[in-house]
């Protein structure tokens, strides 16, 4: 009888053993992970046509960030240039209403000639803007326009609407419908507004 007994637990202890061992067995671990990571044709196909498609996305996004710089470089490097190149024209404004202030030549041929001249170079920079898309805004006898004028003055003027452009003192101009700077004008107002305001200063000085 005691032979038997000490058997049995041994015998349970073997088995026990045995199923531990089968179960903590590495290799059927590594299996089982093998089959659950085992993917169809079907979905490698999937997943590449994914990876492919993010790396077309990407490319076209560098693709429009490099022309999206490329432009803006083109245009700033342009619009500094041409904010620049106006100089020459306001220049020669400046001669031309030097010369013609200068009593000593006032009504002279060579004046006449020298402003013929200034008239000639002024249109052909104007001709070369204008096909770099450089073009003067169009002023004068117009409604003052913020995005375009810069009021400088009021004049009194009864034969034009109020806010009405009669004269420019610097002229704009726009860069592909951008615009390089405003032009400088004087703008109309009614007369009888400065009556109304000099009848206002005067009824208060009278109330006090």
């Amino acid at each position: 009888m005691e032979k038997e007994e000490n058997q049995k637990p041994k015998g349970k202890i073997n088995d026990e053993t045995v199923l531990d061992k089968n179960n903590q067995n590495p290799e059927n671990d590594d299996k089982n992970e093998k089959q659950s990571e085992e993917k169809s044709p079907e979905d490698k196909i999937l997943e590449l046509e994914d990876k492919l498609a993010r790396t077309f996305a990407e490319m076209e996004n560098q693709r429009r960030r490099f022309e999206k710089e490329k432009m803006e470089a083109f245009e700033y490097g342009g619009f500094a240039f041409a904010k620049e190149a106006l100089n020459l024209i306001d220049n020669l404004e400046r001669s031309k209403q030097i010369l013609q202030s200068d009593e000593t030549l006032k009504d002279t041929e060579a004046l006449k000639k020298t402003m013929e001249h200034f008239d000639i170079i002024n249109k052909d920079l104007i001709s070369v803007f204008s096909k770099n898309n450089i073009k003067p805004i169009d002023s004068l006898n117009k409604k003052l326009d913020p995005n375009l004028h810069q009021a400088m003055m009021e004049i009194e003027d009864d034969q034009k609407e109020p806010g009405t452009i009669v004269q420019e003192i610097q002229k704009g101009f726009t860069i592909n419908d951008r615009l390089l700077r405003p032009s400088l004008v004087g703008v109309s107002k009614k007369s009888e507004d400065k009556d109304k305001e000099n009848k206002e200063n005067k009824e208060n000085l009278e109330d006090k």
